[in-house]
């Protein structure tokens, strides 16, 4: 599970900061679907109460952020 992080924290630090390029905002956007993919899939699996409250505010920032930038 915290290799997942670590991956996921990894692709966000290296890549290029986005401007308004398209394929920039599509590749964002697809980082962002996979993440709330992943953490759906961990929620599937079974979860402590506690870790139930992070992944539903992981959720919560992750769709708002998909909101934002799969249009």
């Amino acid at each position: 599970m915290a290799r997942i992080w670590i991956t996921a924290l990894a692709l966000l630090a290296l890549s290029a900061p986005c401007s308004a390029k398209p394929d920039c905002s599509a590749l964002a956007c697809a980082e962002v679907k996979q993440t709330i993919r992943e953490i759906e899939a961990r929620m599937r699996a079974g979860y402590s109460r506690s870790q139930g409250e992070k992944y539903e505010a992981r959720l919560r920032k992750l769709k708002r952020r998909r909101s934002k930038l799969c249009r």
